[in-house]
Protein backbone atom coordinates (compact mmCIF):
# COMPACT_ATOMS: atom_id res chain seq x y z
CA UNK A 1 0.00 0.00 0.00
CA UNK A 2 1.55 3.93 -0.80
CA UNK A 3 0.31 6.19 1.18
CA UNK A 4 -0.26 9.89 -0.53
CA UNK A 5 -0.18 12.78 1.94
CA UNK A 6 -1.93 16.23 0.32
CA UNK A 7 -3.59 14.07 -1.76
CA UNK A 8 -6.43 15.84 -2.67
CA UNK A 9 -4.64 18.73 -4.51
CA UNK A 10 -3.95 18.95 -8.33
CA UNK A 11 -0.74 17.22 -7.90
CA UNK A 12 -1.75 14.40 -5.12
CA UNK A 13 -4.38 13.58 -7.57
CA UNK A 14 -1.83 13.46 -10.60
CA UNK A 15 0.17 11.09 -9.12
CA UNK A 16 -3.20 9.02 -7.73
CA UNK A 17 -4.29 8.30 -11.78
CA UNK A 18 -0.69 7.18 -12.30
CA UNK A 19 -0.63 4.52 -9.28
CA UNK A 20 -3.78 3.23 -10.17
CA UNK A 21 -3.27 3.09 -14.17
CA UNK A 22 -0.60 0.76 -12.41
CA UNK A 23 -2.78 -1.25 -10.38
CA UNK A 24 -1.23 0.25 -7.12
CA UNK A 25 -3.20 0.13 -4.12
CA UNK A 26 -3.20 3.51 -2.94
CA UNK A 27 -4.66 4.98 0.75
CA UNK A 28 -5.18 8.82 0.19
CA UNK A 29 -4.88 11.41 3.44
CA UNK A 30 -6.93 14.17 2.82
CA UNK A 31 -8.27 16.99 5.19
CA UNK A 32 -12.12 17.16 3.87
CA UNK A 33 -14.53 14.36 3.00
CA UNK A 34 -15.46 15.44 -0.30
CA UNK A 35 -11.83 15.18 -1.00
CA UNK A 36 -12.09 11.30 0.17
CA UNK A 37 -15.31 10.74 -1.64
CA UNK A 38 -13.69 12.04 -5.38
CA UNK A 39 -10.52 10.22 -4.58
CA UNK A 40 -11.91 6.95 -3.88
CA UNK A 41 -14.05 7.63 -7.09
CA UNK A 42 -10.54 7.68 -8.51
CA UNK A 43 -9.39 4.39 -7.78
CA UNK A 44 -7.87 5.29 -4.41
CA UNK A 45 -8.26 1.64 -2.20
CA UNK A 46 -8.55 4.01 0.93
CA UNK A 47 -9.03 7.86 2.10
CA UNK A 48 -8.40 9.18 5.10
CA UNK A 49 -9.30 12.57 6.75
CA UNK A 50 -6.75 14.08 8.96
CA UNK A 51 -5.07 17.02 10.16
CA UNK A 52 -1.21 17.49 9.22
CA UNK A 53 -0.04 18.83 12.41
CA UNK A 54 -1.87 16.35 14.43
CA UNK A 55 0.31 13.02 14.63
CA UNK A 56 -2.24 11.22 16.60
CA UNK A 57 -4.95 11.56 13.29
CA UNK A 58 -2.47 11.00 10.77
CA UNK A 59 -1.11 7.51 12.91
CA UNK A 60 -3.63 5.48 10.91
CA UNK A 61 -2.89 6.35 7.53
CA UNK A 62 1.04 4.92 8.11
CA UNK A 63 0.22 1.97 9.43
CA UNK A 64 0.73 -0.66 7.12
CA UNK A 65 2.24 1.19 4.22
CA UNK A 66 5.05 0.13 2.51
CA UNK A 67 5.84 3.61 0.88
CA UNK A 68 4.99 7.07 1.60
CA UNK A 69 4.65 9.61 -0.61
CA UNK A 70 4.61 13.43 0.78
CA UNK A 71 3.14 16.21 -0.87
CA UNK A 72 2.84 19.31 1.44
CA UNK A 73 0.41 22.02 1.46
CA UNK A 74 0.87 24.85 -0.65
CA UNK A 75 2.88 27.96 1.38
CA UNK A 76 1.97 26.56 4.89
CA UNK A 77 4.02 28.75 7.14
CA UNK A 78 4.33 25.23 8.99
CA UNK A 79 5.92 23.21 6.22
CA UNK A 80 8.58 22.15 8.05
CA UNK A 81 6.72 21.26 11.21
CA UNK A 82 4.55 19.07 8.63
CA UNK A 83 7.01 17.50 7.67
CA UNK A 84 8.79 16.42 10.55
CA UNK A 85 5.70 14.55 11.52
CA UNK A 86 5.29 13.00 8.60
CA UNK A 87 8.87 11.42 8.37
CA UNK A 88 8.66 10.43 12.21
CA UNK A 89 5.38 8.68 11.82
CA UNK A 90 7.04 6.96 8.66
CA UNK A 91 10.20 5.62 10.95
CA UNK A 92 7.64 4.88 13.29
CA UNK A 93 5.89 2.62 11.37
CA UNK A 94 9.06 1.38 9.22
CA UNK A 95 8.12 2.73 6.26
CA UNK A 96 10.15 0.95 3.40
CA UNK A 97 10.24 4.34 0.91
CA UNK A 98 9.66 8.11 2.19
CA UNK A 99 9.65 10.20 -1.42
CA UNK A 100 9.30 13.88 -0.76
CA UNK A 101 7.74 16.77 -3.38
CA UNK A 102 10.08 19.10 -2.84
CA UNK A 103 10.92 22.30 -5.44
CA UNK A 104 13.53 23.32 -7.24
CA UNK A 105 16.43 25.30 -5.97
CA UNK A 106 14.95 24.61 -2.75
CA UNK A 107 18.05 26.76 -0.98
CA UNK A 108 16.57 29.91 -1.98
CA UNK A 109 17.14 31.98 1.36
CA UNK A 110 14.85 34.96 -0.18
CA UNK A 111 11.81 32.68 -0.71
CA UNK A 112 10.57 31.12 2.75
CA UNK A 113 8.16 28.66 1.13
CA UNK A 114 11.65 26.92 -0.62
CA UNK A 115 13.72 27.17 2.16
CA UNK A 116 11.62 25.03 4.57
CA UNK A 117 11.81 22.27 1.93
CA UNK A 118 15.12 22.43 2.33
CA UNK A 119 15.09 21.88 6.04
CA UNK A 120 12.89 18.87 5.32
CA UNK A 121 14.91 17.65 2.44
CA UNK A 122 18.10 17.60 5.71
CA UNK A 123 15.49 15.73 7.76
CA UNK A 124 15.43 13.09 5.50
CA UNK A 125 18.89 12.81 5.39
CA UNK A 126 19.53 11.79 8.61
CA UNK A 127 16.26 9.86 9.55
CA UNK A 128 17.51 6.83 8.48
CA UNK A 129 14.34 5.97 5.80
CA UNK A 130 15.27 5.08 2.14
CA UNK A 131 14.00 8.01 0.16
CA UNK A 132 13.56 9.86 -2.98
CA UNK A 133 13.57 13.78 -3.20
CA UNK A 134 12.35 15.35 -6.60
CA UNK A 135 12.79 18.84 -6.80
CA UNK A 136 10.06 20.12 -9.72
CA UNK A 137 10.20 23.64 -11.49
CA UNK A 138 6.62 25.34 -11.97
CA UNK A 139 3.94 23.34 -13.44
CA UNK A 140 2.72 24.52 -17.00
CA UNK A 141 -0.50 23.97 -14.97
CA UNK A 142 -0.37 26.97 -13.49
CA UNK A 143 -0.80 28.92 -16.42
CA UNK A 144 -3.89 27.50 -17.28
CA UNK A 145 -5.91 30.61 -15.42
CA UNK A 146 -3.93 32.60 -17.81
CA UNK A 147 -4.42 30.90 -20.89
CA UNK A 148 -8.49 31.46 -19.86
CA UNK A 149 -7.71 35.32 -19.68
CA UNK A 150 -5.89 35.39 -23.04
CA UNK A 151 -9.28 33.15 -24.01
CA UNK A 152 -11.78 35.77 -22.75
CA UNK A 153 -9.83 39.15 -22.62
CA UNK A 154 -6.76 38.89 -25.22
CA UNK A 155 -4.46 39.80 -22.16
CA UNK A 156 -2.19 37.36 -20.24
CA UNK A 157 -0.82 38.75 -17.06
CA UNK A 158 2.00 38.11 -14.44
CA UNK A 159 3.16 40.00 -11.81
CA UNK A 160 7.06 40.24 -13.02
CA UNK A 161 8.64 41.44 -16.07
CA UNK A 162 7.36 39.93 -19.47
CA UNK A 163 11.67 39.15 -19.96
CA UNK A 164 11.53 37.27 -17.14
CA UNK A 165 13.29 33.75 -18.06
CA UNK A 166 11.09 30.94 -16.83
CA UNK A 167 11.46 27.29 -17.22
CA UNK A 168 8.22 24.63 -16.63
CA UNK A 169 7.46 21.14 -16.08
CA UNK A 170 4.13 19.12 -17.53
CA UNK A 171 2.07 18.27 -14.11
CA UNK A 172 1.76 14.75 -15.32
CA UNK A 173 4.94 13.97 -16.09
CA UNK A 174 5.96 14.69 -12.50
CA UNK A 175 3.27 12.51 -11.17
CA UNK A 176 4.77 10.08 -14.17
CA UNK A 177 8.49 10.01 -12.30
CA UNK A 178 6.65 9.95 -9.13
CA UNK A 179 4.96 6.80 -9.62
CA UNK A 180 8.28 5.32 -11.22
CA UNK A 181 10.38 6.10 -8.39
CA UNK A 182 8.17 4.38 -5.54
CA UNK A 183 9.70 1.43 -3.99
CA UNK A 184 12.43 0.96 -6.00
CA UNK A 185 15.82 0.45 -4.67
CA UNK A 186 17.44 2.36 -7.44
CA UNK A 187 16.16 5.65 -6.90
CA UNK A 188 16.91 5.27 -2.83
CA UNK A 189 19.10 8.52 -1.81
CA UNK A 190 18.56 10.45 -5.03
CA UNK A 191 17.73 13.79 -5.55
CA UNK A 192 15.70 14.63 -8.79
CA UNK A 193 15.45 18.22 -10.54
CA UNK A 194 12.70 17.62 -13.14
CA UNK A 195 12.52 20.66 -15.42
CA UNK A 196 11.63 20.77 -19.06
CA UNK A 197 13.96 21.83 -21.60
CA UNK A 198 12.54 25.41 -22.51
CA UNK A 199 13.16 28.55 -21.22
CA UNK A 200 10.51 31.11 -21.84
CA UNK A 201 9.79 34.07 -20.84
CA UNK A 202 5.87 35.40 -20.00
CA UNK A 203 6.26 37.13 -23.44
CA UNK A 204 6.95 33.94 -25.28
CA UNK A 205 4.44 32.22 -23.52
CA UNK A 206 1.91 34.57 -24.80
CA UNK A 207 2.63 34.09 -28.35
CA UNK A 208 2.33 30.09 -27.75
CA UNK A 209 -1.14 31.00 -26.31
CA UNK A 210 -1.92 32.89 -29.36
CA UNK A 211 -0.76 30.50 -31.44
CA UNK A 212 -2.66 27.70 -30.25
CA UNK A 213 -6.37 29.77 -29.54
CA UNK A 214 -5.93 31.52 -33.11
CA UNK A 215 -6.61 34.83 -31.53
CA UNK A 216 -4.55 37.75 -30.66
CA UNK A 217 -2.98 37.70 -27.05
CA UNK A 218 -0.78 39.93 -25.78
CA UNK A 219 1.17 39.91 -22.44
CA UNK A 220 1.14 42.16 -19.36
CA UNK A 221 2.64 42.63 -16.22
CA UNK A 222 0.41 43.74 -13.41
CA UNK A 223 2.18 45.86 -10.44
CA UNK A 224 2.73 44.62 -7.42
CA UNK A 225 0.22 46.58 -5.22
CA UNK A 226 -2.85 45.27 -8.08
CA UNK A 227 -2.02 41.56 -7.49
CA UNK A 228 -1.79 42.34 -4.26
CA UNK A 229 -4.92 43.63 -3.81
CA UNK A 230 -6.55 41.00 -5.68
CA UNK A 231 -4.80 38.00 -3.61
CA UNK A 232 -6.16 39.86 -0.33
CA UNK A 233 -9.66 39.86 -2.12
CA UNK A 234 -9.42 36.04 -3.25
CA UNK A 235 -9.14 35.31 0.36
CA UNK A 236 -5.28 34.66 0.49
CA UNK A 237 -3.19 34.83 4.29
CA UNK A 238 -0.97 37.22 5.01
CA UNK A 239 1.60 34.34 4.73
CA UNK A 240 0.87 33.52 1.87
CA UNK A 241 0.83 36.84 0.31
CA UNK A 242 3.93 38.18 1.70
CA UNK A 243 5.91 34.88 0.62
CA UNK A 244 4.64 35.37 -2.91
CA UNK A 245 5.35 38.77 -3.50
CA UNK A 246 9.15 37.21 -2.14
CA UNK A 247 8.93 35.09 -4.94
CA UNK A 248 7.88 37.31 -7.71
CA UNK A 249 10.85 39.59 -6.65
CA UNK A 250 13.63 37.09 -6.80
CA UNK A 251 12.07 35.86 -10.52
CA UNK A 252 12.23 40.11 -11.65
CA UNK A 253 15.62 39.45 -10.37
CA UNK A 254 17.05 36.16 -11.61
CA UNK A 255 14.03 34.31 -13.43
CA UNK A 256 13.89 30.38 -12.19
CA UNK A 257 14.57 27.50 -14.84
CA UNK A 258 16.45 24.33 -14.55
CA UNK A 259 18.13 21.63 -16.42
CA UNK A 260 15.87 19.14 -18.56
CA UNK A 261 18.50 16.23 -18.36
CA UNK A 262 17.21 14.52 -15.66
CA UNK A 263 13.57 14.37 -16.49
CA UNK A 264 14.18 13.31 -19.49
CA UNK A 265 16.76 9.97 -18.09
CA UNK A 266 13.79 9.17 -15.46
CA UNK A 267 10.99 9.35 -18.90
CA UNK A 268 13.08 7.65 -21.11
CA UNK A 269 12.31 10.82 -24.00
CA UNK A 270 12.35 14.43 -24.14
CA UNK A 271 10.11 16.28 -21.77
CA UNK A 272 6.60 17.65 -23.53
CA UNK A 273 6.96 21.03 -24.64
CA UNK A 274 5.01 23.87 -23.64
CA UNK A 275 3.26 24.27 -27.55
CA UNK A 276 2.18 20.70 -26.61
CA UNK A 277 0.88 21.21 -23.80
CA UNK A 278 -1.46 23.64 -24.42
CA UNK A 279 -2.79 21.41 -27.79
CA UNK A 280 -3.47 19.16 -25.38
CA UNK A 281 -5.56 20.82 -23.29
CA UNK A 282 -7.31 22.41 -25.68
CA UNK A 283 -7.66 19.13 -27.49
CA UNK A 284 -9.26 17.66 -24.19
CA UNK A 285 -11.43 20.91 -23.68
CA UNK A 286 -12.87 20.49 -26.88
CA UNK A 287 -13.83 17.30 -26.74
CA UNK A 288 -15.38 17.67 -23.24
CA UNK A 289 -17.85 20.35 -24.73
CA UNK A 290 -18.32 17.92 -28.03
CA UNK A 291 -19.05 14.95 -25.38
CA UNK A 292 -21.38 17.48 -23.34
CA UNK A 293 -23.36 18.55 -26.47
CA UNK A 294 -23.48 14.63 -27.34
CA UNK A 295 -25.28 13.93 -24.11
CA UNK A 296 -27.56 17.08 -24.23
CA UNK A 297 -28.79 15.82 -27.36
CA UNK A 298 -29.34 12.58 -26.01
CA UNK A 299 -31.51 13.87 -23.15
CA UNK A 300 -33.39 16.44 -25.36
Amino acid sequence: MILITGAGGKTGRALLRQLVHQGQPVRALVRRESQADSLQEMGAAEAIIADLLDPASMEPAFSGVTAVYHIPPNIHPQEELIGEIAIKLANQNDVAHFVYHSVLRPYIRSMPHHIQKARVEERLFTSGIPFTILQPAAYMQNTLPGLGTARDEGVFRVPYPLDTPMGMVDLDEVAEVGAGVMNNPVHFGATYELSGDEILTPANIAQHMEAALGKSVSAEEIDLETWQRGAEQAGMSPYQIETLLKMFHYYAEYGFWGNANTLSVLLGRSPKTYADFLAGRLLSAGQRRHGARRISARTR
